[in-house]
């Protein structure tokens, strides 16, 4: 029954690139800056009188402190190397950028630019040793040099081992007035944070203990700051120390052990921050402005999602992408992690246009460069869409375009159908008509064994995007995952607005669960999904350990300084039409398959009959259009896993 032709081109085997990750950022310094050429010229005139000092005293401690004993010519061949080799040195030093750091953050890295131009100098000294006529001694090179790395290393660490002590007897004098921190973590986050604080006595913030669960660690310092134990040491030590903040500043750890710990420092009432993950800090670098409260997300315990960054960016790059409904939530990220990916144009179709210019002002300023086309249209307008297609003959669509509320799809039904479904079938057959290479459609975990219109309307999306992949050449696959924590109409910006208005806070039923996942993580294996598609999949993403709305309502309350059933009451309120207890991710008929991400499965398509599907898509389209009031009892006759209450 299929015809689906042969000529689809298979592009999973795509060639890597390396990813473009903007102009190259300029020094770190103010070469322009008064003050700082004129800290340079005094550094460079205190290494000019290190290096003549150094080689002199080389000189006196070669011949045992007797001036006299020196030979003339040995004085000669001073005053003739010594000053040639200060302009050289001048010049390595430069080039190593000893004159470009801050000293008083100065660490390792700096202290590795030191022995790099000694390095460099000594090579210098051999040359100079070789060719020039006066043969000076060894000792006068070896005691010279060995002096002057000490001397030039001594004055540089020495502003900072001063600014530091003066800063620690500052806190200590301060102490009382001082905000009292618990550092988790002592790693290089946490190293870096604990300087900071003891350099910047603004703040008002003394680093009391820190806590790692290296046991290796334990009894150890940093910068002076106690590590005191584990994990489970922290109530204990938040007494201890009278802690008033905990700063968590582990951003590389796994999901679960975050969620744990932050669950425990969330018990002992103090305030509590976060660094920001790996891939959010500038450089590497931590700060106290990086510092954010804990959110959510913290406490779900998933661990950071991985993708094929080289892959994505190849097969975007280049490429004319559209994005339907690329002002809502998904859309828009959708839109964000595009636009990073260097793509020919970027159109962005939605039907509201604040939403869509929102979206499109923020890519202007963070990707200059790229060219967004901003359209407002619906995908149920055929013309507008035929318009769209022949201007600019995108190449990827990413449909996102869709209603989504369960509730108020209840209460119009006709309207799920005819955005959702009829919208779909639409543009479905104007990419296949322009030749679009891939349809990739966001779907939802609401489409297996629907109970409510809006899933039943996205399982008939389903099999509009597998039926047009069978009978074109473009390859049409579908995406299907649970709630995105933060999307419009999700329950997280319900309960933040409630627990904002004093409560109660509402939820449906005590023992409902749902798979939660960020949008950007989301949407990451969404453009994951997308390279690894042929055509006719349905990608299951993996939505990691289901939560109890009840858990999260409480931890959102406790997140905001209050105690759940004290300060806001938490109110049941029973099951809405069509909503379930729990979501499910796959059909019993689908099966499952692996791909190369273990975050991305596969389930098989379900046969089903072509041409008797585009009868009772005929048939929907009637009835939706003309109001029909037994469009759910339709629609059950074509999805035949949806059972919908017909009481009403």
């Amino acid at each position: 029954m299929s015809n689906r032709l042969d000529m689809k081109k298979d592009t999973n085997n795509r060639k890597d690139k390396t990813k473009y990750d903007g102009p190259e950022k300029p020094d770190a310094y103010m070469g322009n800056d008064k003050q700082w050429v004129f800290r340079a010229l005094v550094l460079a005139f205190i290494d000019m009188c290190i290096i003549a000092i150094s080689f002199f005293f080389a000189l006196m401690i070669r011949f045992e402190f007797s001036y006299s004993h020196i030979p003339l010519s040995f004085l000669e061949g001073y005053l003739h190397i010594v000053p040639l080799f200060m302009v050289i040195s001048l010049v390595v030093f430069y080039i190593f950028r000893l004159y470009h750091s801050i000293w008083r953050f100065a660490s390792i890295n700096e202290f590795m630019h030191i022995i790099g131009a000694f390095l460099v100098l000594t090579v210098v000294s051999v040359i100079i040793h070789e060719v020039y006529e006066i043969k000076m001694p060894y000792a006068f090179w070896i005691i010279g040099l060995m002096l002057s790395f000490a001397l030039c290393t001594a004055c540089r660490f020495a502003y900072r081992f001063i600014r530091t002590g003066q800063k620690m007897l500052e806190q200590r004098g301060s102490a009382n007035g001082d905000e009292r921190v618990m550092i988790i973590g002592a790693g290089n986050a946490g190293r870096m944070l604990i300087r900071e604080l003891i350099m910047s006595s603004h703040l008002h913030t003394k680093a009391c203990c820190i806590i790692d669960d290296n046991p290796a660690k334990l009894g150890r310092f940093i910068d002076g700051v106690p590590i005191v134990g584990n994990r489970n040491d922290i109530p204990e030590m938040v007494e201890k120390y009278d802690i008033t903040k905990i700063v968590y500043a582990v951003p590389s750890t796994s999901g679960k052990d975050r969620k744990d710990i932050l669950n425990i420092c969330k018990d002992t009432g103090c305030d509590v921050s976060v660094v920001p993950g790996i891939y959010q800090m500038v450089d590497g670098r931590v700060s106290v402005s990086n510092l954010r409260p804990v959110s959510i997300e913290d406490l779900l315990g998933r661990d950071p999602v991985v993708v094929d960054n080289d892959g994505i960016h190849s097969f975007l790059q280049g490429k004319v992408v559209m994005v339907t409904g690329g002002g809502g939530s998904i859309g828009s990220e959708l839109c964000r992690q595009i636009a990073r990916e260097d793509p020919k144009l970027l159109i962005i179709f939605d039907i509201y246009e604040n939403n869509a210019y929102d979206i499109q002002q923020e890519l202007k300023r963070k990707y200059p460069y790229v060219r967004v086309e901003t359209l407002i249209g619906s995908v149920r307008n055929t013309n507008r869409l035929h318009y769209v297609f022949q201007t600019y003959h995108p190449e990827i669509i990413y449909h996102a375009a869709a209603h989504k509320h369960v509730p108020l799809m209840e209460e119009s039904p006709n309207e799920a159908i005819k955005n959702n479904v009829l919208g779909t079938l639409k543009l479905s057959r104007i990419a296949a008509e322009y030749h679009v290479k891939k349809f990739v459609l966001i779907s939802t975990d609401k489409a297996v064994n629907p109970t409510n219109i809006m899933g039943a309307s996205k399982r008939l999306c389903e099999m509009v995007i597998q039926m047009m992949n069978r009978q074109t050449e473009t390859d049409f696959v579908a995406v299907r995952f649970g709630n995105v924590l933060g999307s419009n109409g999700s329950v997280i910006p319900l309960f933040k607005k409630q627990i904002e208005d004093g409560g109660p806070v509402t939820v449906t039923d005590k023992r409902i669960i749902r798979y939660f996942m960020t949008i950007p993580e989301a949407v990451a294996l969404v453009l994951q999904a997308g390279l690894y598609a042929h055509g006719g999949e349905i990608f299951v993403l993996d939505m990691g350990e289901p939560v109890k709305i009840d858990d999260m309502a409480r931890n959102l309350i406790r997140l905001s300084g209050l105690e759940p059933d004290v300060d806001i009451q938490i109110v049941y309120t029973g099951l809405r039409p069509g909503e379930k207890l729990y979501e499910e991710m796959l059909m019993s008929e689908e099966g499952l398959k692996e791909t190369p991400n273990k975050l991305i499965h596969v389930g098989e398509p379900i046969e089903m009959d072509d041409e008797l599907f585009e009868k009772q898509l005929v048939m929907l389209e009637k009835a939706c259009t003309s109001e029909a009031k037994d469009i759910k009892q339709i629609v059950a006759s074509v999805v035949k896993t949806y059972h919908p209450d017909l009481e009403d």
